[in-house]
């Protein structure tokens, strides 16, 4: 009998710990840095961007000490999984597939994707026919790049992808590829920007909207309460529309 007491209260003291732990521990969030205008590494070298934003939102709402740093996108699950940082807030859409190897929060945004393409090209629209014959670039392991190779290269479109959103677009401007397929809100703000006198919106891909949550490792259920949580705290008081204002001029939660 002592001795299951003392197990009882032995397990009661390490969970209060692991509790308290949760609580004060600061949390390290990974963010990919080149993704504008949801993250990018601004001339200063500062981390700047959507994401950030609202990681830095969800950390005061949660009064935790944050460290954001930069990660290939390539890696990025596998460093959260390798405990190189706690959470990934890099607008990752949430899908069957990234959820067997790691969790997520609630959304923070919905997006749909879309394809974009030059002023002076003759590609008119997002199906298969409209790009028979044409080469169509996206960002590699994104849901982007998923639909691309499922639906377009299996019927015969060839598809190039890149490691950054940053090189895929470069190469549309530089008429390298014909077409572009990414999240509609990072393309809508390159038009606006770089990309506003060579290219143009041909529309949205029916089908493929998502949303994006906050990736954590499996098991991290004190964690990912504490955010879901926050999320709800800052789209309930403002913050969240005050930031969202700041990059689009449409909701998107």
């Amino acid at each position: 009998m002592k001795t299951l007491l003392a197990s009882t209260v032995l397990a009661s003291i390490a969970a209060f710990a692991s509790v308290a732990h949760a609580q004060v521990s600061e949390i390290r969030i990974a963010t990919e840095g080149a993704y504008p205008p949801f993250n990018f590494i601004d001339a200063d070298g500062s981390m700047k961007g959507f994401d950030v934003d609202i990681a830095n939102a969800l950390c005061e709402e949660m009064k935790a000490k944050c460290t954001i740093v930069a990660q290939d996108w390539d890696g990025i699950i596998p460093g959260l999984m390798a405990n190189k940082y706690d959470a990934i807030i890099a607008s990752m859409s949430i899908t069957k597939e990234r959820k067997q190897q790691i969790d997520f929060t609630n959304k923070y945004y919905t997006t749909p994707l879309a394809v974009i393409a030059p002023k002076d090209g003759d590609v008119d629209g997002v199906s298969v026919e409209n790009l028979e014959g044409k080469v169509v670039g996206a960002q590699a392991s994104t849901t982007q790049a998923n639909y691309a190779t499922d639906v377009y290269e299996k019927a015969g479109i060839e598809v190039k992808l890149y490691p950054t959103q940053e090189e895929a677009a470069a190469d549309l401007q530089n008429g390298r590829i014909d077409a572009l397929i990414s999240d509609k809100f990072v393309v809508a703000d390159w038009l606006n920007n770089d990309g506003k006198d060579c290219c143009k919106m041909i529309g949205d891909v029916p089908g493929t909207e998502t949303e994006a949550g906050i990736g954590i490792r499996k098991g991290e259920e004190a964690l990912k309460e504490r955010f879901n949580k926050a999320i709800d705290a800052i789209v309930a008081d403002g913050t969240y529309g005050k930031i969202v204002a700041k990059y689009f001029p449409f909701d998107i939660y």
